[in-house]
């Protein structure tokens, strides 16, 4: 088994009027280049959680911390006019933390983060500001919103 210590969580960046087959997202990761989907873990809307990519296989979801960690992209991000919108359900967010605590309890976790809070400290104050983030992605606060 590889060593993980790290939970990064994505969105989809799909609008909250639209579905995301899971299938639908292996493919685009696909067109992508990638081995098949980059996350581990994908959650639905309606809370169900599909196991994307096995935990020990690396994952290819956020440049440069993909060794060490494991991927969780949610269902959505996007309000209905595509703009970037915490889009969970109650379901997802219920799943979502049930899944973090889970993995927590079989990996030595010791980062939880957003793909948005791994974007480079351009200014190197030690501190990843929004206008750093390269992208809004999960469209939510990790540290306050699990």
């Amino acid at each position: 088994m590889r060593h993980v210590d790290t939970i990064i969580i994505h969105c989809s960046a799909t609008p909250a009027n639209k579905k995301l087959e899971p299938a639908d997202l292996n493919r685009m990761h696909r067109r992508m280049g990638f081995n098949g989907c980059g996350y581990h873990f994908y959650i639905r809307r309606t809370g169900e959680i599909c196991d994307m990519r096995p935990v020990e296989k690396v994952g290819a979801h956020c440049r440069g911390h993909n060794e060490g960690s494991i991927g969780i992209c949610y269902e959505g991000g996007l309000d209905a006019n595509g703009k970037p919108a915490d889009t969970r359900t109650e379901e997802q967010k219920k799943a979502m933390k049930w899944l973090v605590e889970s993995l927590k309890r079989e990996f030595p976790i010791t980062m939880t983060g957003g793909h948005r809070d791994f974007s480079p400290d351009t200014d190197g104050d030690g501190v990843i500001e929004p206008e750093e983030w390269i992208k809004e992605c999960p469209c939510f606060d990790v540290k306050t919103g699990l």
